[in-house]
């Protein structure tokens, strides 16, 4: 990411890069991102949030972007565990937590057993758990990365954006495809594997971190699934994005920024 600097820390499967931004003893917020994609993916809000006053960590996940990829398969609360892992390697006591999609999901797992480090919670365009129909999808999608990425890329940037927004916005749709192309068939499938194995919905009512979810209107299903989790998470607030689809961050940039500053304001004022 533009301005940040890049911090390798050790996790359990390799070292895991930090892309840091503003003061270190500023309050802390951690950013991660989708499954085949990287930290580069919240370059804006990062910024948005370092110019704010925070302290931003944007977390490559295992596999992707600079961090190590260890052999597949991956558990979700391994994938929590690196978080706090980059926590405890950069001396991060708490944190605000920032995860959309894959993010997402491990966000659910760090507020279900890791509360006692989080200040508070925005998760997007996520649920918690795979019934059968979803997790099925992810065997097609793994099978076709076994030697590489690269033959996901058109399919899954068709799925986050739209074939139209792809063609009016050509530099969005070749960072990201080049994102997706250059992850690591392990770091992918692993994290696949992951989601697969996704268990959290049962005991989203142990969650007692502010929370926020945030969802584009476009991404079918995940509006329906984020209004229930909305009813089980104790106090969390649901922000829907108009036009937007599965990074309403990026395709709805101005409308995510919003939402995102309405949750510092009520759960980080400065």
């Amino acid at each position: 990411m533009n301005n940040a600097t890049t911090r390798l820390v050790p996790g359990s499967a390799g070292k895991l890069a930090a892309h840091v931004m503003g003061s270190e003893g500023a309050p802390a917020v951690l950013m991660s991102h989708s499954i085949l994609a990287s930290s580069a993916m919240w370059e804006r809000q990062a910024a948005l949030l370092a110019k704010a006053g925070f302290y931003v960590v944007a977390i490559d996940t295992r596999g992707h972007g600079e961090s190590a990829a260890a052999p597949a398969p991956y558990t979700m609360d391994q994938l929590a565990d690196d978080v706090v892992a980059v926590m405890d390697g950069l001396g991060i006591d708490k944190a605000h937590y920032i995860g959309l999609s894959l993010g997402g999901m491990v966000g659910f797992g760090l507020g279900i057993n890791h509360g006692e480090r989080l200040l508070s919670l925005v998760l997007c365009d996520a649920r918690a758990d795979a019934p059968a129909p979803f997790a099925a999808l992810w065997d097609e999608r793994i099978a076709a990365a076994k030697d590489g990425c690269v033959g996901l890329a058109e399919s899954t940037a068709s799925r986050w954006f739209g074939a139209a927004f792809l063609a009016a916005h050509p530099d969005i749709a070749d960072q990201f495809r080049n994102m997706i192309s250059n992850t690591s068939s392990a770091g992918f499938i692993g994290c696949a594997r992951a989601i697969q194995g996704l268990d959290y919905l049962g005991d989203v009512e142990k969650i007692r971190t502010p929370v926020t979810l945030i969802v584009g209107a476009n991404d079918q299903p995940l509006p329906d699934a984020m209004a229930h989790l909305q009813t089980r998470i104790p106090g969390a607030q649901l922000e829907i994005i108009p036009g937007a689809g599965h990074l309403p961050n990026i395709d709805q940039p101005d409308a995510f920024d919003a939402a995102l500053l309405r949750h510092f304001a009520k759960f980080a004022p400065r």
